[in-house]
């Protein structure tokens, strides 16, 4: 398995992305006592994220999503990182916005007025999402509790999703007088379980429980709570098991050809990914590999 760094994201100024280290590295952490995760002879890590304020079921703020931002662009940079486990701590795993509690502007807005500000704050939002999807890192949700509108959203933004028998789904954006189509969930969800279910979820803006989101194709597996995050763990460790340019290659291939409009686009996009995979000697690896009864040694990135 690949070695596992757990970063906690505090919505706190002074404990903002303690982890990533300078030069948008990250400090190259051992597992402590207990925890999963060993070091891999071919090479790679699983970085845990977790999102902290569990006193607000780890609501958002301007602090937190610009925290996030920047593990994105530190995992994407790192080639050591090969996947990310993105959850919450505590009961929840994102309650949305945090409607109450937030005090922060969005960076650069303290100077501007109320309705650029207004703008830049749903813009910091809404593109934390399309950076997740744009990352060069397969990114997993390990949904933990309350998963409801802006964390909904967050979710879908990740590649793959696993739920805790308590997780529960929403979309409820409309609940608060506005459109359900916010963050990417409008373009997320029709595509993960079909345009009438997400009629369905995103007019009514009823909640789900983890059954439900099993049954619509949502997430990939219920487990017991308490287990979600391993069980997102043993999805990490076959994803570090496979090439590194090959797995950034498909993710950002296969999410390019659902959008594709039609059949010889998507060919052609993936008959170019190949070739330019090929260019990297890792099917000659995989070869040799095969001929000699060993796993393959790849290079990366």
């Amino acid at each position: 398995m690949a070695s596992l760094t757990r970063m906690t994201i505090l919505n706190l100024p002074e404990f903002s992305t303690i982890t990533v280290a300078e030069a948008g590295r990250f400090q190259q952490a051992s597992p402590g006592p207990g925890e999963p995760g060993e070091p891999n002879d071919r090479g790679g890590t699983v970085v845990v994220v977790t999102l902290n304020r569990p006193e607000r079921l780890n609501a958002m703020t301007p602090q937190l999503i610009d925290e996030i931002r920047q593990v994105v662009d530190a995992v994407d940079l790192d080639p050591v990182v090969r996947a990310v486990v993105l959850t919450g701590a505590g009961r929840g795993f994102c309650a949305g916005l945090d409607l109450q509690g937030s005090t922060s502007a969005p960076p650069g807005s303290e100077s501007v007025g109320a309705t650029v500000r207004s703008f830049m704050g749903q813009d910091q939002i809404a593109t934390l999402n399309e950076r997740i999807h744009r990352s060069r890192k397969p990114w997993i949700a390990a949904v933990n509790g309350a998963c409801v509108g802006g964390g909904l959203a967050l979710s879908l933004a990740c590649d793959i999703r696993v739920a805790a028998t308590s997780a529960t789904f929403g979309a409820v954006f409309i609940k608060i007088g506005v459109s359900n189509c916010d963050m990417g969930t409008s373009y997320f969800l029709p595509r993960l379980v079909g345009a009438a279910r997400s009629a369905e979820l995103m007019l009514t803006g009823r909640i789900f429980d983890a059954a439900e989101a099993r049954d619509i194709g949502l997430v990939i597996d219920v487990v017991d709570d308490g287990e979600v995050v391993e069980r997102a763990l043993q999805t990490a460790h076959l994803i570090c098991e496979n090439p590194p340019f090959g797995t950034w290659m498909t993710k950002e291939t296969m999410w390019q050809t659902i959008d594709a409009p039609s059949l010889r686009h998507a060919l052609d996009i993936e008959n170019r990914t190949q070739i330019m995979c090929t260019a990297t000697g890792e099917i000659n690896e995989a070869m040799a590999a095969f001929r000699e009864k060993r796993k393959p040694n790849w290079s990366a990135l």
